[in-house]
């Protein structure tokens, strides 16, 4: 088996409707790094020498290179080779690269960010004062995550970033295994795509959270085209690149042919915009990177006094994070990303940048929220798990089978694991076949490449009523996918466990002090003589049960604070295992 040490799933920037293709690369046949500035130049120029002679050049550039273009802009020494290439005849004939690693359990890896909210806040009003005083329009703040990463190996980064893909799919995603270094970048952000004539950049300002349900994500999505905030940030870095690519490009050809474009991202919503020209004969990779690198969405306008900014408030190197990722095929035609939601591996530590664009619009509430809707990706492939439903077997017949298993096809849908519906169907025969009598919970379990089982236990009857009780403190996790969705990943919901063994269930609120669920089913209120439960926005799974009583006209959705809870008359548990369970609420 040859051993994979770089993979890319580029797709074709120009023509999307392209299939995206895989290429898988072995050992390279030479390697060009750059240590100094100086030498930087010549790594790129003898890239582009030898792409035009037939060869594929795989690799990466350094935020830290930057001033090899520009000896006004400041950066922090170097971590790392500021320039990196592998140098590869053909890619693999197999580009199956999920065998080319020898199969190892995914790491768990848990994230810290480095700097501490204080912090953010004292930065984030540094930054609206240069702002104000007319320093600079904009500026891009990041900061580091980190964690220990368990096991150093190849495989081990390779299956993190098998996760990565899963979690962050639709992107320019790349894997390259230096030896020293893995980077597992699974950036959405084009930085540029050039055919040695045609240059495309695809900046990439606005974000914006995914809605928890269909007529939220729309109403988000809207938001982020419309808000002023949002589009002077896109505005403003489209115009900086495009002043950077008249720099190589022919007169007059520099044009912005899309501009507030909005990409669905499994966990945010971007905003993103095309700037195109042609560039002048004789134009170099050289050349194409002196005038964007780094790209203007991760440094902000002007560039070079906002580098300046960068270097004083972050303490540390970016490193590979944005900089540039990316492959020159035989011909010398150039793609790389900007390597965002990028992680790279290094002497058994992970690091990955996050920040977010800094108008004077700003408020640092919002970007530390936002922030935390660019690090799920993280979160989500930070440690293995799988989709889960749970149904009632009784009397050899499975409860509301289809919707359970329609519920499975639509997380195996948002997750991007393997959906073959004839496993699901046959895990369930199976334990119906072994299970013919008496009452069970069945658990239904996907892995990511497809693979269900199902186990089942038996299910003894709940006296009523049960009891349940008011969390002490709100779930912040209320708006995460892992609660829109039923998974094994259920520390949120375990925290929260009672600790009374005479209590049931805890009744769940979000940071906004609305109910949302109990920890194990939806809760229904009686109010004003009516039963209502909390609409989805709220934060919660849509249960079987629930989505059955609201469509038969039981139950209707009702936002309920737990300041208005006296005035519920009446309570009950619902799931699709136990049913309808009434309960009296204790304090």
């Amino acid at each position: 088996m040859t051993m994979l040490r770089a993979l890319l799933e580029f797709g074709s920037p120009q023509h999307p409707d392209l299939p995206v293709k895989r290429l898988a690369f072995g050992a390279p046949q030479q390697v060009l790094v750059a240590h100094t500035l100086p030498e930087v130049r010549a790594v790129l120029e003898r890239v582009d020498t030898l792409s035009r002679q037939g060869l594929w050049c795989v690799g990466y550039v350094r935020y830290e290179a930057a001033p090899a273009f520009d000896a006004a802009l400041q950066v922090h020494a170097p971590e790392g080779p500021l320039v990196w290439f592998g140098v590869h005849t053909q890619p693999l004939a197999n580009a199956d690269a999920d065998t080319a690693h020898p199969t190892v359990p995914e790491p768990q890896v848990p994230w810290t960010l480095r700097i501490p909210r204080a912090r953010f806040d004292a930065n984030m009003a540094h930054i609206r004062h240069a702002i104000a005083a007319g320093e600079l329009y904009q500026l891009n703040y990041t900061a580091q995550l980190e964690a220990p990463f368990a096991s150093p190996s190849a495989g081990s980064a390779w299956a993190y970033f098998a996760a990565l893909r899963r979690a962050q799919p639709r992107a320019y995603a790349a894997f390259i295994d230096t030896g020293d270094e893995q980077v597992l970048s699974v950036s959405p952000e084009l930085f540029f795509d050039w055919d040695g004539q045609r240059i495309l950049s695809r900046p990439m300002k606005g974000t914006a959270a995914r809605g928890a349900t269909a007529q939220d994500d729309v109403a988000h999505a809207e938001r982020l085209r419309s808000t002023p905030k949002e589009q002077a940030e896109n505005v403003m870095i489209v115009d900086l690149i495009r002043n950077d690519l008249s720099r190589v490009a022919t007169p007059f050809s520099v044009k912005v042919p899309r501009l507030f474009h909005l990409e669905a991202l499994p966990t945010v919503w971007q905003m993103t915009s095309d700037v195109v020209a042609t560039t002048r004969d004789g134009t170099g990779l050289w050349d194409v990177f002196a005038a964007l690198f780094p790209c203007g969405s991760v440094t902000g306008a002007p560039k070079v006094q906002a580098m300046r900014q960068i270097k004083a408030l972050e303490p540390d190197a970016r490193g590979v994070y944005c900089g540039a990722v990316g492959v020159v095929r035989p011909g010398g035609h150039a793609t790389f990303n900007v390597p965002i939601r990028t992680v790279t591996v290094r002497d058994g530590q992970a690091r990955c940048g996050i920040g977010s664009g800094i108008t004077f619009d700003a408020q640092a509430e919002g970007e530390w929220q936002e922030w935390r809707s660019k690090r799920l990706f993280l979160e989500r492939a930070s440690q293995p798990f799988e989709v889960l439903e749970t149904l009632a077997l009784r009397e050899g017949a499975l409860q509301h089978q289809a919707l359970h298993v329609q519920r499975m096809a639509d997380a195996a849908a948002h997750f991007g694991f393997v959906w073959v519906p004839a496993a699901a169907d046959h895990a369930l025969a199976d334990v119906v076949r072994t299970h013919p009598t008496g009452a069970w919970r069945v658990r239904l379990l996907l892995q990511p490449n497809g693979q269900c089982r199902a186990q089942a236990f038996a299910l003894a009857p709940t006296p009523e009523p049960v009891r349940l009780q008011l969390a002490a403190r709100p779930i912040e996790e209320a708006h995460s996918e892992f609660v829109r969705f039923k998974t094994t990943r259920r520390a949120h919901y375990d925290a929260f466990s009672p600790v009374d063994p005479a209590v049931f269930d805890m009744v769940l609120f979000n940071p906004q002090g609305e109910v949302t669920e109990c920890t194990r089913g939806n809760v229904a209120m009686r109010i004003d003589g009516r039963w209502v439960t909390p609409p989805r926005a709220c934060g919660l799974l849509a249960g079987i049960g629930r989505e059955r009583l609201l469509a038969h006209g039981h139950l209707v959705e009702q936002v309920v604070r737990v300041d208005q809870l006296a005035q519920v008359q009446a309570w009950a548990f619902v799931n699709s295992l136990r049913g309808w369970l009434d309960a009296e609420f204790v304090d």
